[in-house]
């Protein structure tokens, strides 16, 4: 799958603060994550986070973003977040988000992947299952102040192809790229 015209998927930089934020507060409005929980997101050493953003017209703007976090050499990660903007719904882009962080998972070797997502979002959940994803568990009302509850869903991945492992994917190597 790969995203409609004029949009693109990069890794995030800590400058997308911003942006994210924006769409943070859009998409979670009663428990959006805040300023500093999202910039310690986007500096942390163990986090991966990805945004897509437009490439169309204007200065880009981001559409939607998603987080991975897991220590080094640990074989589990966690998802953190994925959020897409309303009018970008419907079309893979979550999709997409998702699967790179899959694909990092499996860069980084983990075995394990874990999240949770709102007992009331069956168009995110029937994704993750869709992804291999299984309930094991719920969380009574973990989200909050709404007061609803957490599912708590697992996969199990297969191995990364070990020509590649140890090396930065294609997001990681635009972001070398960018740098050198």
């Amino acid at each position: 799958m790969t995203l409609p015209d004029g949009l693109r998927l990069r890794r995030a930089h800590p400058q997308d603060l911003d942006d994210v934020m924006w769409l943070e507060h859009t998409s979670f409005p009663t428990d959006a994550w805040s300023r500093s929980q999202m910039s310690g997101e986007l500096y942390s050493p163990h986090g991966y986070y990805v945004v897509v953003e437009t490439t169309d017209v204007g200065a880009p703007t981001i559409v939607g973003y998603a987080g991975l976090s897991s220590l080094a050499g640990n074989p589990v990660a966690d998802v953190q977040t994925i959020a897409v903007a309303a009018e970008q719904r419907g079309k893979g882009v979550g999709r997409e988000l998702f699967t790179e962080l899959l694909d990092e998972a499996r860069r980084r070797g983990v075995h394990e992947v874990f999240l949770e997502v709102r007992a009331d979002n069956p168009v995110a959940q029937a994704m993750y299952t869709a992804f291999g994803f299984e309930r094991i568990a719920v969380r009574p009302r973990y989200y909050q102040p709404d007061g609803v509850d957490a599912w708590v869903m697992r996969a199990s991945l297969e191995p990364a192809d070990t020509s590649a492992a140890g090396r930065p994917g294609p997001i990681g190597q635009e972001a070398l790229d960018e740098h050198d």
